[in-house]
Parts: C-alpha cells; sequence; structure tokens
C-alpha cells in the first residue's frame, strides 16, 4: 500500500480527525439556523434574552406560557446565543425566535429594530453583552421563588429593575446586598403559577402525602437537602398513618447526585415504598415514585406537602395556602431558619430534635390545622395580595409601565452607536 494514502487513511480514522469533522458539521449546522433564524422578520416590543445551554433551559420555560400571554398585548421575541437551546425553544413555544450566536451581530440586530425591554430569567455571564445596549429597559426576572441562598445575587444591580415576588422578597434583596437601589425592585407575584395545568396525579381514596425534597446544592452554603439526613425516616413515619397514600418526588438532581449519603438514603426510600406497595393491590391507593413530571400539577391532588427549602414549598403555599405544609431544617437552627425563610414561622419543622416523633406530628396536622390563618398571611407577604390570576395582571402592567416610560425617554436619547462592551465570546461552541 503506497505509505502517503495510508498515513492519509489512517489521519483521516483517528479520534482527533473525527471529532474535527463533528465540530465542521455542527458549526455548518449552527450557521445555517442562524441563517434561517436572523430575526429580519422580527417585529417586537420586548426581548427575552437567554444566553445559556439547553442543561439550563428550564429557566425559560417555566416563563414560556406567560411570555405567549404577554405577547397578545405587546410583541415577545426570544433571542438566544446556543444552538442547544434554540432547538429546545422551537420545540416548545411558536413565539418569534432569534438567533445570535455573536456578538456583533446581536447588537446589529438590537439596532436594527425598535425594542423596549429587554427580560432576563437568570445571570448567565452573556446577560453583560446584552446589557450593553442601553436603549433598552433591562429587567431580571428570575425562574423562581425561594428562601435559598442563590436567590440573590449581587448581579441584581446590573439591570435597570428586577421583578420579584412580594415584601419576602424585598426583604431578602435588603439583607443580602450592599448599596442596593431598592426603587429597581417591582412586584409582581408569581406569573408562572396562573399557568392552568392539566393534573399529572390521579386523584386516590386514600390521604395523599407529597414528599419533595430539594437537591444538596453547589455547595454547603446552598445545601437545604432534607434526603441524607432524614429522608427515610420521614417515609417510614408516613408509611405508619392508615388510609395514607406517599408521593415521592425529589428534585431531578437528587437521582444524580455523587454523594454517597444522597445516594444510599434515594435508593433507601425506593427500597421501603415498594416493599410497601406489596400489600397493597389497588393500584389507586399505592405509593409512587415520580422522579419526572409537573410537580406544580400534581399539587391540586396532595393533601399534605412534606418539603425542604426550596421553591417547592412556596409554589404550594402560593396554590394551596389552605393546605397543610411541613419543612426541614438540616442545620437545626430554628431563629436562623425563621430570619431566613419566614415561610417556617407557619409550618412545623423536621431536625434533629423532632425527627423521632414525626407520625405524631403528622396526625396532628391532619386532625386540626392550626396554622392555616398564619399560612394566608404569609402568601401576602411572599406574593401580595389577590387570588390565582393576579400577577400575570401585575407582571403585564409592569412591562407596559415601563415599556411607556422607555418609549418617552427615547425621545430624547440620542445613541452614537458605540458600545463599551466585551465582544469576545465563545457562543459559537456547543
Amino acid at each position: 500500500m503506497n505509505p502517503v494514502r495510508s498515513i492519509a487513511r489512517s489521519a483521516l480514522q483517528s479520534r482527533a480527525w473525527k471529532n474535527i469533522s463533528k465540530w465542521i458539521r455542527g458549526t455548518e449546522r449552527w450557521n445555517r439556523l442562524e441563517d434561517e433564524y436572523d430575526g429580519s422578520y422580527v417585529k417586537a416590543e420586548v426581548v427575552v434574552y437567554f444566553g445559556d445551554r439547553s442543561s439550563k433551559f428550564y429557566q425559560l420555560e417555566q416563563w414560556i406560557p406567560v411570555l405567549e400571554e404577554l405577547h397578545k398585548t405587546h410583541r415577545v421575541v426570544l433571542v438566544m446565543r446556543k444552538g442547544s437551546a434554540l432547538l429546545r425553544t422551537l420545540e416548545t413555544t411558536h413565539l418569534p425566535v432569534v438567533f445570535k450566536r455573536r456578538f456583533d451581530p446581536l447588537h446589529t440586530f438590537f439596532h436594527a429594530n425598535d425594542f423596549k425591554l429587554a427580560l432576563y430569567v437568570n445571570n448567565g455571564m452573556t446577560n453583560f453583552q446584552s446589557l450593553a445596549f442601553a436603549p433598552m429597559v433591562h429587567v431580571h426576572v428570575n425562574h423562581g421563588e425561594s428562601d435559598k441562598l442563590s436567590m440573590v445575587s449581587n448581579q441584581a444591580k446590573s439591570y435597570d429593575k428586577v421583578f420579584v415576588a412580594g415584601d419576602a422578597a424585598i426583604e431578602r434583596h435588603r439583607r443580602a446586598l450592599i448599596d442596593f437601589d431598592e426603587s429597581s425592585l417591582v412586584k409582581i407575584g408569581r406569573p408562572q403559577l396562573d399557568i392552568e395545568r392539566p393534573l399529572e396525579l390521579e386523584p386516590s381514596a386514600a390521604r395523599t402525602f407529597m414528599y419533595a425534597p430539594t437537591w444538596e446544592g453547589e455547595n454547603e452554603s446552598n445545601n437545604y437537602t432534607s434526603v441524607d439526613l432524614f429522608g427515610p425516616q420521614i417515609i417510614e413515619a408516613v408509611l405508619q398513618i392508615p388510609n395514607t397514600r406517599v408521593i415521592y418526588k425529589p428534585h431531578p438532581r437528587v437521582e444524580t447526585s455523587n454523594d454517597p449519603a444522597m445516594t444510599e438514603a434515594n435508593t433507601q426510600i425506593f427500597a421501603l415504598l415498594e416493599v410497601a406497595n406489596e400489600s397493597i393491590s389497588d393500584e389507586s391507593m399505592q405509593h409512587q415514585v415520580l422522579m419526572q413530571g409537573d410537580i406544580l400539577a400534581m399539587f391540586d391532588t396532595v393533601d399534605l406537602l412534606i418539603t425542604d427549602i426550596s421553591s417547592v414549598g412556596l409554589d404550594f403555599l402560593y396554590l394551596h395556602p389552605e393546605k397543610p405544609l411541613v419543612l426541614t431544617d438540616r442545620r437545626n437552627d430554628s431563629a436562623a431558619l425563621n430570619a431566613d425563610a419566614p415561610i417556617s414561622r407557619a409550618t412545623p419543622i423536621i431536625d434533629r430534635s423532632t425527627v423521632g416523633s414525626l407520625e405524631q406530628m403528622f396526625q396532628e396536622m391532619l386532625s386540626e390545622d392550626s396554622a392555616a390563618e398564619a399560612r394566608l398571611d404569609l402568601r401576602r407577604h411572599y406574593f401580595g395580595e389577590g387570588g390565582k390570576g393576579t400577577s400575570t395582571v401585575l407582571f403585564t402592567d409592569a412591562v407596559s409601565n415601563l415599556i411607556s416610560a422607555r418609549a418617552a425617554d427615547l425621545e430624547h436619547f440620542h445613541s452614537d452607536d458605540s458600545i463599551n462592551a466585551e465582544s469576545e465570546d465563545e457562543s459559537d461552541r456547543e
């Protein structure tokens, strides 16, 4: 065999060449999609900016129904920077979508249109490339409402306005940030929870207890999970209560945790429920493990929720303040918990001092829910006045007011089209 041909063949069959070839084909694909979704067809007032990959698409996804409703009043365009997120978006909504991988085309697109307002659902690092465009009013809306430490970032100072759920969020910013202008905070409730959802959990003649813990977080300060400390004991206690069905619905990242204690406890919970189901012939009465599905669409069927400090408990409070709720505290510090998470002031707490008497705690909650009135007060503290549907009105009105104000400001605004921002990025890489 010709030695040159042999060397060439070996090179073409090498892993390095295959990776290069795959990258070239991928780049060509993104180039085609960028041409197809260039935005030349867009007529909109509101930009919804998302600079991350599909792994974080859940942060945008929960806003999609709200944005589709907003689109009826103010035309919306979704601006994506990563190909994988673009593909997920196209599968999820019919809202106009634009694909801008690089900085210069992004700002050319902004300058070519008459956008008044931009919404950001997270603090992705490429947000600053969009923030460099001065004519728009830039609004951070986040992707949930919880008392976790991660809910407040010093990056809030970068936006013109920050939409928050209610007074609890304002207090959270006040405690966590120094030299922060509170006038940038706008209360809008939780419009994502106003969306009607088809029921995902079949009703049962049994009382339904849901245990919905969070995961262990990126670091210890953001670790609020109860799985490793109390999870099996919580399940064992509920299983002792007659005529009760257990729904185990953990955060998806519990299942993929690399923490041995988390893995062991999660496996133990699976085993407890499997054994308990062996003596239950009626499927509607059987205990369930639900790793997937929309937890918000399950709440209507739940009679009592056990959860950790996360958005789950607050979402349940918003939708069903009339139903009992139990929280956990892995740090065994009730004073700190009450200060950092006001919802804990109106719920029984599972910690090291109470974990030995859980069955009694649950039975008492079923027989006499003494915290119902306090939960209603806390719902107002977290989300403001009004029932389901109020938040969507507040959100739309806030957007309308900002657009009107910015339109007036732009009548006297003159831009020299110079942008002081870093254009170097890796947004063409997937």
